[in-house]
């Protein structure tokens, strides 16, 4: 197994965040093969070094993967001193440290993946994967074929030119219109800014699919594990 940082080994193992592990270094309470390591680069095979922290041996936990259809008002965040409630807290029983993959705002709604495996994590959120993600939108105002036009070609934010990888209209009507839009660029808020920057704010926006991932029978604010298939898809669609 390949050599990984000893602040990754031990946040896979549930100790904290790579932050905290690294102040468990410079503390001095954690060894490698019985020498204490104070270097916060130093790297370790996790399969065949003896990692203690405060002489306890640090194992890795056992991969954890659940789909989540999150309601509106929940944040993506890891961050346990934020205020309004969390994607990672809906997941009752487990005390892992899990990661979000397709972090959705707070107004938003719909699919995400919540796992504590941070190789496929660090894979499916970078940007050279461009896994495809599905949504579900409704924009105000009844958009034209010149706006749709816009919506395909990009329009220019301040991190650059935002995309939508495609765009199909599924109902249009004076006061609003539903699209189905699928999207490869992981700009913040994109799709709500493309469609303001057109001259049709969002009114509602619900991820339906993460890569190969879907369930339209999942409810709003329920909560499974993903299948050792599901997993193996995702994997495969992130190159892993």
């Amino acid at each position: 197994m390949a050599q990984e940082r000893l602040n990754k080994i031990l946040a896979h193992a549930g100790l904290g965040s790579r932050r905290k592990c690294d102040e468990l270094i410079a503390q001095g309470r954690v060894t490698v093969d019985g020498a204490v390591v104070r270097d916060l680069g130093h790297k370790a095979d996790p399969a065949r070094a003896d990692v203690r922290c405060d002489g306890e041996r640090v194992r890795p936990e056992a991969a954890a993967y659940y789909l989540l259809n999150k309601p509106r008002g929940v944040v993506c965040t890891s961050d346990p001193t934020e205020g309004r409630p969390r994607a990672v807290d809906l997941v009752r029983g487990d005390r892992r440290r899990l990661y979000t993959i397709g972090r959705l705002d707070a107004d938003s709604r719909g699919l995400i993946v919540l796992t504590n495996d941070g190789a496929l994590t660090q894979r499916l959120t970078h940007p050279r994967h461009q896994v495809p993600k599905v949504y579900r939108v409704w924009a105000r105002g009844a958009m034209g074929p010149d706006a749709i036009e816009r919506v395909r070609r990009g329009v220019h934010l301040a991190e650059g030119k935002a995309a939508l990888a495609s765009v199909r209209v599924c109902r249009r009507r004076r006061e609003a219109t539903e699209l189905e839009v699928e999207l490869r660029q992981g700009i913040n808020r994109q799709i709500r800014r493309v469609l303001a920057k057109v001259g049709h704010p969002v009114s509602d926006l619900c991820r339906v699919a993460i890569g190969p991932i879907n369930d339209p029978a999942l409810r709003e604010g329920a909560w499974r594990r993903l299948r050792p298939d599901e997993v193996r898809r995702l994997q495969a669609a992130a190159g892993q």
